[in-house]
């Protein structure tokens, strides 16, 4: 089915300061809603029934929604946290689990969500390295500690095994749609998050000015 991309350029949008401008939209017959397709280091929260979409290596994304307040959204993330010694814009930051899941929370609480009713749902962590060092089982461990520490659980996770998904996440309903991917016929997918390993590799290198946040 051919998907309709929306020509929505970043800083455009249905209002001036949407945060999401830069998300690219889509339209698919098969879906009632709007398709936003996010990238690794990108995050989409609405307050209007909409799917999020992406696909999973050994990357996460977290479903959240807050049923009551009728708003949810999705990360994705490609590693837990930066170097100690890294700094990083917080706009950018999102790569990283650390900053990618407290913005997530952050936006859906701003616009009316509790923390207390969060529903939670995660995917992703693939092993689609060859080697002893699985990041997508270093990934799975850190952010299910991380919910843990915050004192939130998942009602849903799908974790691990050797092979990419595709995740569509309806953010009215909380339903999400995943299909796994046979890893033979998807070197794309492994080579894109490799080039995106490298860039944060070499961005963590890079002496920076610090930055404040508040």
């Amino acid at each position: 089915m051919k998907l309709e991309t929306s020509n929505l350029k970043p800083g455009s949008g249905v209002c001036g300061d949407d945060p999401f401008a830069h998300v690219k939209r889509m339209r698919d017959s098969r879906f009632p809603h709007e398709i936003a397709a996010i990238l690794p280091g990108e995050y989409f929260v609405s307050n209007a029934p909409m799917v999020v979409y992406t696909v999973l290596g050994s990357c996460i994304s977290a479903c959240i929604r807050d049923p009551i307040a009728g708003v949810g959204g999705m990360n994705h993330f490609m590693l837990p946290e930066p170097k100690a010694a890294a700094h990083d814009s917080w706009g950018e930051s999102t790569r990283y689990g650390s900053y990618a899941m407290e913005m997530l929370i952050n936006e859906i609480l701003k616009r009316g969500g509790l923390k207390s009713r969060l529903e939670i749902k995660l995917f992703g962590a693939g092993k689609m390295y060859e080697g002893k060092i699985d990041v997508g089982a270093n990934n799975a461990k850190w952010v299910i500690g991380y919910l843990k520490s915050e004192g939130l659980a998942t009602v849903k996770t799908d974790l691990g095994d050797v092979f990419p998904r595709k995740v569509y996440y309806f953010t009215d309903s909380g339903r999400v749609l995943m299909k796994k991917i046979e890893r033979v016929k998807n070197r794309t997918i492994l080579d894109r998050e490799q080039d995106y390993a490298e860039k944060i590799k070499q961005r963590e290198q890079q002496p920076v000015e610090d930055v404040t946040l508040f």
